[in-house]
């Protein structure tokens, strides 16, 4: 297909879509670029496409977890090429039930390497073709999605693939991180090992490789999304810029010739849909967390895909325009699409001059594929942002946590993981010695994501990274000290105590599940030390002996009461999902947490062996999850959240619109605004748990510890009202109205209270949750398993499966397997 758009129509183009100058200055600035930075440019490759149905930045490829048969993408895609002098257009593929993304043009200027959805298809893959259009070539294949490649200076190719086989922490669909492989699209290798998105490769000057990290260990899920570093061959991953500072998704990096500096897109908050934002120019030379140095230029939030030319010429895309843009911001429009293609909903994506260009250095690989191991150095873990206080070797050993990839989520909050928490599960691996000077030394397994916390003598958490850090195998890697400033001067590695022997090997902690449960590790403690005090059990006087805190395994709607409760009353001292980075010493994790203090000091007599000690001391410094499995996920929920929106399907119970009215009429008017009770088990009171905080008054009256679906009649809905001569706690006071409180359980509205709560019991034992016997994984859970080839594709859904052995076979799937002789 050709068509032709006749350069002076910028000038009309450009009136009509409203841009901040005049028609004529537009027009010089086209005349400036092609006679200064974009000399030689002749011709502007760009794809047309659906954008993503999903409104999330990186929603744009596989399907919803709930079915295979929900896409998150469109149909209609094209690959064009654009002649800025002659205004020639021509289409050099066209697939209306298919999708192309993510042109990158060859070194030699000759050839074009993207991804594509074959119509059909539900695939992408990676292509080359010739600059006219000839020779299409396939260069991946299989049921994965190969997307946003680039060429690196070695003749290799990296991208972005959903061959990771892990799922987004916090929503309905696949991650892809980065991997790379030969020209011809053989010998692929997993680079990174992030259980979140990495997004948009682009090779630096100097060789190695910008790509955007999405990553939330212990803290925001919808912060941080900032700019990393890695060499082609995944060694040396590190900060670029911004990862202390939430949100902003930075991505589409390109480095501005010349200059240091780069270009980039600062999509606002948690992202915009296609990653719109406004274009920003960065100069990382002031370190990682310079915010002065990254300036916001262009008028607007809705470019993508900036090309730099000079730091004063800049391609960019907006909605279906072409965009030619300077440092100031000043816009000219090359190119609108054609209006068959914007009738069909495609937008335009990814310009770049089709030219040749000059090859980055190589850097060597560092990587040694027989190795299972890499090596760590720490210089010392005294030193660093935020470490006042800390005394030289008070810090004896470093815990080696892995954060654990999910198979499959299905909403976008953490539970049932956690009540307001962590959203990932957290691998004890063990621990290595840090020496007197702070120095640290060891081997740690390739290829995973590890986190590492600073002990001190007591094995209490002193600092907690809030990010990862990957080995290759063979790699050896390090830094100088905890949270340090990257422009920190470097230290003489050879004066440092740990470097002066053979690195350490992590020791195993002995006697500890790698994965700790609730349910399984947690809750049998509590009831031997703690459930005698904190029950439902009355005093002599008739009132509850726990005072409030309630510390049974009896199950609420979606957590059992005691874990309702210690998270409610903030005893785990975790991240809670906030938007917070590198705390001082001891604020976060098993120094902090009160519920650490009442263990050590022997809370009311309490005296916890040391084994004991140990489970709840690493169960609160890997998160504090309820279960320890992402089984668990997406079941055992009366009113859990389906995408995000609350299932409220217990409100048409015929039990529970009594329990409504019961309620209302007897209770109502004391319990108003933020006192107000849950009208049914699903009723979270108009606030999802990751936005109540501790001291909130709707607490006390969460639906997570009113009910009691293991004991009904010991539900605080019941006994709460229920006078003390009837065997209730007599808490509600009568005041003038005495019909408010029950006198004893023959009341009929005590009785229709009681029968709504037994039929969520009832519901409960129906569905399933992940510690009760005969629970089963979701089928979409099953279905992936299969995917990833740890069950038989032809197993039943109803075939009892051992999630717990599956997923740790599923996680061992990643390790790093040395190459076979």
């Amino acid at each position: 297909m050709r068509t032709r758009l006749a350069v002076a129509a910028v000038t009309v183009l450009a009136l009509a879509t409203g841009a901040a100058v005049g028609a004529e200055r537009q027009a010089a600035l086209l005349e400036e670029a092609l006679a200064g930075p974009m000399a030689g440019v002749q011709d502007i490759i760009f794809a047309a496409r659906q954008p993503g149905k999903d409104g999330h930045w990186y929603a744009n490829f596989g399907y919803y977890a709930e079915s295979e048969k929900l896409p998150t993408y469109g149909d209609g895609g094209k690959l064009y090429r654009l002649n800025l002098k002659t205004g020639n257009l021509t289409c050099l593929l066209d697939d209306p039930s298919g999708a192309v993304r993510d042109p990158q043009v060859h070194y030699d200027g000759k050839k074009i390497l993207f991804s594509y959805r074959k119509g059909g298809s539900p695939y992408y893959h990676l292509y080359e073709v010739g600059a006219d259009g000839s020779g299409l070539t396939q260069l991946t294949d299989g049921p994965y999605d190969d997307i946003e490649p680039t060429y690196l200076p070695d003749g290799r190719l990296l991208f972005v693939s959903g061959r990771c086989n892990r799922w987004v922490n916090c929503w309905l669909t696949k991650v892809g991180v980065l991997y790379r492989c030969d020209p011809d699209g053989k010998n692929i290798r997993m680079v990174s090992s992030n259980n979140e998105h990495d997004n948009t490769p682009w090779p630096l000057p100097d060789g190695t490789i910008l790509y955007t990290r999405w990553e939330y260990v212990d803290r925001s899920q919808v912060h941080y999304h900032h700019l990393w570093i890695v060499n082609p061959d995944g060694t040396g991953q590190m900060a670029y810029y911004g990862n202390m500072h939430g949100g902003i998704v930075m991505i589409d990096s390109k480095p501005i010739p010349g200059t240091g500096m780069v270009v980039s897109i600062f999509s606002p908050g948690h992202g915009r849909r296609e990653h719109d934002g406004p274009v920003t120019i960065l100069d990382p030379r002031g370190g990682p967390d310079a915010r002065p140095l990254a300036r916001t230029i262009g008028r607007g939030s809705n470019f993508r895909d900036p090309y730099p030319f000079s730091e004063d010429c800049f391609l960019v895309a907006r909605g279906h325009e072409l965009l030619l843009m300077n440092g100031r911001g000043a816009t000219t429009t090359l190119f609108t699409l054609p209006e068959a293609d914007r009738k069909a909903g495609l937008q335009l994506h990814e310009p770049r001059p089709l030219r040749a260009r000059p090859r980055e250095p190589v850097i060597p690989p560092r990587i040694e594929p027989k190795e299972q191991t890499g090596r760590l150095m720490l210089v010392d873990v005294g030193h660093g942002r935020n470490m006042a206080g800390v005394k030289p070797g008070e810090i004896r050993q470093l815990l080696i946590l892995e954060t654990l990839p999910k198979p499959i989520n299905f909403t976008g909050g953490m539970e049932p993981l956690s009540y307001g928490g962590t959203f990932t599960l957290e691998r004890v691996l063990g621990t290595v010695p840090v020496e007197p000077d702070g120095s640290a030394y060891f081997e740690a397994p390739a290829l995973r994501s590890l986190i590492f916390v600073a002990l001190d003598s007591g094995n209490l958490a002193v600092k907690r990274m809030q990010s990862f850090v990957t080995v290759q195998p063979g790699e050896t890697t390090g830094c100088v000290g905890c949270h340090e400033n990257r422009t920190d001067r470097p230290v003489q590695l050879a004066r440092r105590a740990a470097f002066r022997r053979t690195p350490s090997k992590i020791r195993p902690v002995t006697g500890v599940p790698d994965v700790l449960d609730f349910p399984r590790d947690i809750q049998p403690i509590l009831d031997r030390h703690c459930v005698k005090c904190h029950g439902y059990e009355k005093t002599k006087a008739g009132g509850p002996r726990s005072g409030g805190v309630i510390l049974t395994g009896d199950r609420g709607p979606m957590f059992s009461h005691s874990y309702f409760t210690l998270s409610a009353r903030r005893q785990m001292a975790d991240g809670r999902n906030l938007p917070k980075s590198n705390y001082p010493p001891r604020e976060f994790g098993s120094a902090a947490a009160p519920l650490m203090k009442k263990v050590l000091t022997g809370h009311n007599d309490a005296k916890l062996s040391d084994r004991e000690k140990t489970v709840v001391r690493l169960w609160i410094d890997t998160g504090a999850p309820y279960p320890g499995t992402y089984a668990a996920l997406g079941t055992g929920m009366i009113g859990g959240y389906a995408r995000n929106h609350l299932d409220r399907s217990d409100t048409k119970w015929p039990s529970m619109q009594a329990l409504a009215e019961v309620e209302k009429r007897r209770c109502g008017s004391c319990h108003t605004k933020r006192l107000r009770l849950p009208a049914s088990p699903s009723d979270n009171m108009g606030m999802p748990p990751w936005a109540i905080r501790y001291g909130d008054p709707r607490l006390r009256f969460s639906r997570h510890i009113l009910y009691n679906l293991t004991r009904p009649e010991k539900s605080l809905l019941l006994l709460a009202p229920l006078a003390k001569g009837g065997g209730g706690f007599g808490i509600c006071k009568k005041g003038k109205e005495t019909a408010r409180v029950f006198a004893d359980t023959s009341d009929a509205d005590y009785q229709k209270l009681l029968a709504a709560v037994r039929d969520t019991a009832k519901r409960l034992g129906e569905i399933k949750r992940f510690d009760m016997a005969g629970f089963q994984p979701r089928p979409a859970y099953l279905r992936e398993m299969k995917r990833y080839g740890l069950l038989p594709k032809d197993q039943a859904d109803c075939v009892p499966v051992d999630y717990y052995a599956l997923e740790q076979e599923y996680w061992r799937s990643f390790w790093h397997q040395p190459p076979t002789p």
